[in-house]
């Protein structure tokens, strides 16, 4: 059985409902993200501005401690330092006007904030009143100066409020990292707990398709108590019934075949005793005095004769599909096959002015088949064809090679077959024109599909109506 063809990762189910927990997880810790910078933000405006002011005179005090500690340390190392572990937006500037620190997300200290704090430095208590409309529009910035033996070496800056950027430039990174661990643990926890469901779903899928296949005995794993074993129990009850049925069915097909095998055996027996009544009844000295007792008598002879042919075709058909009848493979020439074929119809042909032509393409010269049963197939093909072909048509026996099969075509230019009616050539019977009643027992296409399948071909029509129809047999490589 070939492989199916599997489906792309992206429309499985499993990773569908994978990636819908995992995008589900991240909205949510984004959203989380969201609400928690706003209310960090909010709660920031919230802050007294007087506190600014009070963080402002501990981290000059800080800064201050700090360089009387170590006298040797350069002020702007010290400065650093602490601002690394200050975390709000804040800067150091130095009396040359060297600023160490900034805004933390919101750039550099502008000039005007510089001089501001220069200025207070340098004893303009005036300078405390000026507005800083870039970083403080709810009121000016802290300021504190850093003294060192009652000398002002350096001023701290620190900004009213942290914005959205600042705040994010605090918390971002561990933010980041948190979100990052929560996805990856989300990612595991998807494959933990949907894998397993998947596996199951794709051993259900595998057991179906061995079943669609005609394995009979192909079962789907019922581990489990949810919705899935539940599945897999009603697939597996469901091809137990179909094996059932289906053994049920094979064996009342057996019985009718051998029953249908036995009763048009038994029926040969009188049928032969008939014909041979009806014959004597033919000669001149049975016969009856009337015309139309003569006439009596050759219908029956007839009518015996298409019965006869009737159960030689139901005991054929019979032991081709019980396989009853074994067959003697040989290398046969396709050009005499077709020309005995033709030999054998050939008075029928031209009596109804039909043309039988045959072609045989270079590499399809011989076959391996039963010479006896595969003519007989050819036989009633051709008998098929001149029965619904018009007089001046044509009808064409053709040998090709393709991919190493003999492909074998009976073609006709007769009336054709609807569409309808195709389905149903092969079936036992079965007739296109019920009208056509007398014009062969209806078995003579099946027979054909069963010498084929028996040689392990295989049999196809193709049909126009009013251009004709063309039956094609595909016999497999010698070595297939």
């Amino acid at each position: 059985m070939p492989t199916p063809d599997r489906r792309r990762w992206t429309a499985s189910l499993y990773w569908k409902i994978a990636a819908g927990f995992v995008t589900l997880v991240a909205v949510t810790l984004a959203a989380q993200v969201a609400l928690f910078l706003w209310l960090a933000v909010r709660t920031e405006g919230g802050l007294p501005r007087e506190m600014f002011g009070d963080l402002a005179e501990l981290l000059a005090a800080d800064i201050a401690t700090a360089v009387a500690r170590e006298p040797a340390r350069p002020i702007a190392d010290v400065a650093r330092q602490r601002l690394r572990e200050f975390h709000r937006p804040a800067a150091v500037v130095l009396p040359d006007g060297t600023v160490i620190g900034g805004g933390r997300g919101r750039g550099p200290l502008p000039p005007g904030v510089v001089r501001f704090a220069l200025r207070r430095m340098a004893g303009d208590e005036g300078a405390g009143e000026e507005p800083l409309p870039a970083f403080a529009p709810r009121g000016p910035a802290a300021f504190a100066p850093v003294v060192v033996n009652r000398r002002i070496v350096a001023g701290v800056v620190v900004l009213p409020e942290r914005g959205p950027r600042t705040v994010f430039f605090d918390f971002g990174p561990f933010l980041t990292l948190g979100l990052g661990v929560l996805l990856l643990a989300s990612a595991v926890a998807a494959l933990v707990v949907f894998r397993p469901m998947h596996r199951r779903l794709q051993a259900l899928e595998d057991a179906a398709r061995r079943l669609g296949a005609g394995d009979l005995a192909a079962r789907a794993p019922e581990d489990g108590r949810d919705e899935v074993a539940d599945v897999a129990r009603a697939f597996n009850r469901m091809a137990a019934e179909l094996g059932a049925r289906q053994a049920e069915l094979a064996d009342a097909d057996r019985v009718r075949r051998q029953l249908l095998a036995d009763v048009s055996h038994e029926l040969m027996t009188p049928l032969t005793a008939i014909r041979g009544y009806a014959e004597t009844l033919a000669l001149p000295r049975f016969a009856p005095a009337s015309d139309e007792g003569r006439r009596q008598v050759a219908i029956i002879g007839e009518e015996v004769e298409r019965i006869e042919r009737l159960v030689g075709d139901l005991l054929d058909l019979a032991r081709y599909e019980a396989g009853g009848l074994q067959l003697a493979p040989a290398t046969v020439s396709v050009a005499e096959l077709f020309a005995r074929v033709e030999r054998r119809h050939g008075a029928a042909a031209a009596e109804r002015r039909i043309t039988l032509a045959s072609e045989v393409a270079p590499g399809a010269e011989t076959i391996e088949v039963d010479p006896m049963r595969f003519e007989q197939a050819l036989q009633n093909l051709v008998a098929n064809a001149l029965r619904h072909t018009p007089p001046r048509g044509r009808i064409t026996l053709a040998a090709r090679r393709d991919d190493g099969d003999v492909i074998i075509d009976v073609r006709d230019t007769g009336s054709g077959i609807p569409a309808e009616h195709l389905p149903h050539v092969f079936d036992r019977f079965y007739k296109v024109d019920p009208a056509r009643a007398h014009a062969g027992t209806g078995l003579g296409l099946s027979i054909v599909k069963a010498i084929v399948e028996r040689h392990g071909g295989t049999i196809r029509v193709e049909s126009r109506v009013g251009e004709g129809t063309t039956f094609t047999i595909r016999l497999p490589k010698p070595d297939a």
